[in-house]
């Protein structure tokens, strides 16, 4: 049994398709395919139901397969250890974001955690929760940023700071001679929300209520868009109002008087902002240097 062999049957696993996983390996499919093979005869069990069309795990290989995602972890954190050697603040940290926090934060991130880490240059990546946690537990991140809650076994997960929700408003909508807004009220407007997939969406579905059992029954609005910059544009196009973290409201881009923005009525719906890193993770001074840099952003 190789770290080789493992590898191949976890992206197998991951990927559940011959040609991508090699891809994934850098192998061709008959090398990945022989591999695969191999280690089942060395085990003496099948770990993979092969048809034509699909690819699927066995229950016994579903057991051997999570264990050896461990030992590939375990394996990624000694060659982590061998190459930082003493100082854990000279090499690239891999740092992800969900979409609703990375264009917002990093710009105050980067140049705060330059000041206690000049010679760790950041390597960043956006994406999903889901997308972030998976890449998180390979190894292919060290450290995550993203909204509670947030459970994983063997992860360290650690609260920044909280941040209230705000609505935004086009230019001369009725709403914006109210001092605050009721959250209930957001059912009656045409409401611009992110896609499927986004953990913020979710977050003010679960602000209101009312929204959300609108939604279930297909009465909700069918605008949705990829990103919180998309909805600002339509926003200030007039196509409706939406709902933003505090962090994203400051916007450079449109002339006084197109858009605006008002608080929610207390309690104010709002997210919690985490960090999580796996609690293996061999570079705990790298992460203390994220950590206090994150909360630095969130003080300023």
């Amino acid at each position: 049994m190789t770290l080789t062999e493992l590898r191949y049957i976890v992206t197998l696993a991951q990927e559940q398709h011959f040609g991508r996983a090699a891809s994934k390996c850098f192998v061709s499919q008959p090398t990945l395919s022989v591999g695969v093979k191999k280690l089942e005869d060395e085990l003496g069990v099948a770990l993979f139901e092969r048809t034509r069309n699909a690819v699927r795990i066995t229950p016994m290989g579903e057991l051997i397969i999570r264990q050896g995602q461990k030992v590939l972890e375990e394996a990624a954190a000694i060659k982590q250890l061998a190459k930082t050697g003493q100082d854990q603040l000279s090499t690239p940290l891999r740092i992800g974001a969900i979409y609703t926090i990375g264009p917002y934060l990093f710009p105050h991130l980067i140049p705060e955690l330059s000041k206690v880490a000049p010679k760790m240059p950041l390597y960043i990546e956006e994406n999903f929760t889901a997308v972030l946690r998976r890449k998180l537990r390979l190894g292919e991140l060290d450290a995550i940023i993203i909204a509670l809650p947030f459970n994983e076994p063997d992860v360290v997960t650690q609260s920044l700071y909280d941040e209230p929700f705000c609505v935004l408003l086009p230019g001369g909508h009725p709403w914006e001679k109210k001092a605050q807004i009721n959250p209930a009220d957001l059912a009656k407007e045409e409401l611009l929300l992110l896609g499927e997939g986004h953990c913020f969406r979710d977050q003010i579905l679960e602000a209101c209520p009312v929204l959300a059992r609108k939604k279930d029954a297909g009465d909700g609005s069918g605008i949705e868009a990829t990103s919180l910059e998309t909805i600002r544009h339509m926003v200030a196009s007039g196509m409706g109002i939406s709902v933003l973290p505090q962090s994203a409201v400051v916007d450079h881009h449109y002339a006084p008087n197109i858009l605006s923005t008002r608080p929610f009525r207390s309690p104010s719906p709002g997210r919690t902002v985490a960090l999580a890193w796996r609690a293996s993770f061999p570079r705990p001074k790298a992460i203390d240097a994220l950590s206090d840099a994150l909360r630095q952003c969130s003080v300023n």
